[in-house]
């Protein structure tokens, strides 16, 4: 029944198959199906052109089709990649995005812990002992965890 149905439509079956992986991109998350939905477009222009030549068999379409697929996703992974960049690289990250802000000590820092506010948040901070009240500057984060030193 395939084999009737491709005979049929001819080189429209590989634009149908590129629409579909298209539409399923849609629905599927990531952003992978688009470059294999446009490898079977190329190949479906290619029909359009070579249909009645003798050496564009199944065959040849299907091997043209794989190495295009391959082609197109790596080129759309390097495309992609190199404009993920953001300006704002610690969005996700508030203690790293703290590091070498001053903050005055909430409580003092006794056997190694203490607590600052910056913002509208407390943290707990790590480093020498030192008295409430004294001029910190945030040096690291370790996850929830500030390292401060004294100004």
């Amino acid at each position: 029944m395939l084999t009737r149905v491709v005979a049929e439509l001819g080189p429209w079956t590989w634009w149908i198959v590129g629409l579909a992986l298209l539409a399923a991109e849609m629905v599927v998350p990531g952003f992978f199906l688009v470059w294999i939905g446009l490898a079977a477009l190329a190949v479906g222009i290619l029909s359009l052109l070579l249909w009645n030549a003798g050496f564009w068999i199944w065959e040849t379409q299907l091997i043209l089709f794989a190495i295009l697929a391959v082609a197109a996703t790596f080129l759309g992974r390097r495309l992609t990649l190199r404009h993920d960049a953001t300006d704002e690289p610690f969005l996700n990250q508030r203690g790293a995005s703290l590091v070498g802000r001053t903050a005055t000590l909430l409580e003092p820092i006794a056997e190694g812990r203490g607590r600052i506010h910056i913002d509208d948040t407390v943290w707990r901070v790590t480093g020498p002992n030192l008295p409430a009240g004294t001029q910190v500057k945030v040096v690291a984060s370790n996850g929830r965890d500030l390292t401060v030193e004294p100004l």
